[in-house]
């Protein structure tokens, strides 16, 4: 386990050279185990939904969300209820998971670039090759990684088998909400049209891996991925799972007018141009609460999903030595802070659900401890009992799994792009940005972040506590970073978003 060092940033090429150093040699392929090791050995069922906030049922993050599935899942296992991501977007956030390290370490910021084409991190041990290297199968299907990976070779380098990519599935002969700011985006849709769940690549991703499961063979250990594209935009859901909210306006989430108002400029920029609407947009077209409704329905939707997987496990004959584990990449806003998507250091866009199940693990246990999506690789390491590594910068959460109470050492920090970095404890949520701009929430008096307590001076001693765990390397991004990438001057106080300069006097976009 590494321990946080307070020192000062370093550049990206420095820092990795002694971080990952032992882990740069090629993953061999499995080997077949013994009789003797199968018996013991647990599978590992590995389930990402994608943009899924903590609108989930057992969660509470939306008084009317119905996620059955989900909710018994954690009924039988313990989930974590101020769990929170690395980054507020897909490739950083997926990246840091698998590879067991925080973006402001390896630089990984935007959609791009795919790690392995950085040098330092081409032959970094993923969570599913590790345990490959211990004898498993390994087995994947929709949104494991952010974008593609490549040829077959590539593939084979990364997973065992690969099922269905999944995806979005069928869409409408056209856009069902039209153009938005940005011009007819194709992923800015959202509403139901006539087509069957079968046809979505949800359905298909879950169809596999149930398949998977009921023929995998009993002496052979395995680890099988399988990503849900839903309730990422496109959010398409048919009519049944519509029918199961109200059109009414008790879908939306509470808001309070003009909210950044006491929120640093700076947090503009991290968001400052995107395809997501603002919350102006949605409502003066009347789409706030078709998208929230969207939203949900495509949640409840892929629930159903992740029911039939682990009904598969129940009735399989290795049921009591499967480890489930359940996790989104990021939240998303619907309105909150007057935007929708994620790319913010708020609770709406970094927390996220978190549930663990099967041997090892205490039944309904509901952990209030800060964790992170970081703790996923070394905790899987330590439940299945695979061999440790000393280069993860995640800590094992095998100890709140046992007991939802005990301690841990330190608060929850997500990054997006250098220099900005959110502390998240059980009290408090500490925000700075690049330019040193700061914000800082009560969650007991303040559980939507509505007052902004950052220029209080009763409160500065807490702003000096939530500092120190800022990450103490802060690595330049990574070559080929682009998309939803943001760099900060210091010297000439200039932000540039996606290779344009954004001026302290420029209008924000609506």
């Amino acid at each position: 386990m590494m321990t946080q060092q307070f020192l000062p940033a370093v550049g990206f090429r420095e820092l990795l050279a002694g971080i990952i150093g032992m882990a740069l040699a090629i993953v061999p392929s499995a080997r077949n185990p013994t009789a003797a090791e199968s018996t013991r050995k647990y599978n590992v069922v590995f389930l990402a939904i994608d943009d899924q906030n903590d609108w989930i049922g057992h969660l509470a993050g939306h008084p009317l969300a119905q996620t059955p599935h989900l909710d018994r899942l954690a009924a039988r296992g313990t989930t974590f209820l101020n769990a929170h991501c690395q980054a507020p977007l897909c490739n950083p956030s997926r990246t840091s998971l698998l590879l067991g390290l925080r973006p402001s370490t390896t630089g990984i910021y935007g959609l791009a670039p795919w790690f392995r084409t950085v040098d330092e991190l081409r032959h970094r041990v993923t969570l599913p090759q590790h345990f490959r290297r211990h004898g498993y199968r390994t087995l994947t299907a929709g949104k494991i990684f952010h974008g593609g990976v490549g040829n077959a070779a590539a593939k084979a380098v990364e997973f065992d088998d690969w099922g269905p990519a999944g995806g979005v599935g069928v869409t409408p002969e056209k856009k069902l909400v039209g153009e938005t700011p940005m011009g007819n985006h194709p992923l800015m849709d959202w509403g139901s049209f006539p087509h069957r769940d079968e046809d979505k690549g949800d359905y298909q991703v879950a169809s596999w891996a149930v398949e998977q499961i009921r023929s995998a063979a009993p002496e052979q250990p395995f680890f099988l991925a399988a990503g849900f594209f839903l309730p990422h935009v496109p959010c398409y859901a048919t009519q049944r799972w519509f029918d199961l909210y109200p059109d009414d306006d008790r879908l939306l989430p509470p808001i309070k007018q003009d909210d950044r108002l006491d929120v640093p400029r700076f947090a503009w920029y991290l968001h400052w141009q995107l395809p997501e609407p603002r919350l102006g947009w949605i409502t003066e077209h009347q789409q706030w609460r078709q998208l929230t409704r969207s939203y949900l329905a495509c949640t409840s939707f892929v629930d159903a999903q992740i029911g039939r997987i682990i009904d598969a496990i129940d009735q399989s004959e290795f049921a009591d030595r499967t480890v489930i584990v359940v996790w989104s990449d990021h939240g998303w806003h619907l309105g909150e802070k007057e935007i929708t998507g994620k790319n913010s250091l708020w609770e709406r866009s970094t927390r996220v659900p978190l549930i663990f199940a099967g041997p090892g693990v205490s039944r309904s246990g509901r952990c209030a401890r800060p964790v992170e999506l970081l703790d996923v690789y070394p905790t899987l390491v330590e439940l299945c009992g695979l061999d440790s590594r000393d280069d993860l910068e995640g800590i094992s959460l095998v100890p709140q799994l046992r007991d939802a109470g005990a301690p841990r050492e330190r608060p929850a920090v997500t990054s997006h792009n250098q220099g900005n970095h959110s502390v998240r404890s059980e009290r408090w949520r500490y925000i700075r940005y690049a330019d040193d701009s700061e914000e800082l929430y009560d969650h007991d008096s303040d559980p939507h972040e509505w007052t902004n307590l950052a220029s209080a001076a009763e409160f500065a001693n807490v702003k000096v506590a939530m500092r120190r765990w800022l990450p103490a390397i802060d690595a330049n991004p990574a070559p080929g970073s682009a998309h939803r990438v943001l760099v900060y001057d210091r010297s000439r106080d200039e932000a540039t978003w996606e290779g344009k300069p954004i001026r302290r006097a420029d209008p924000v976009p609506r």
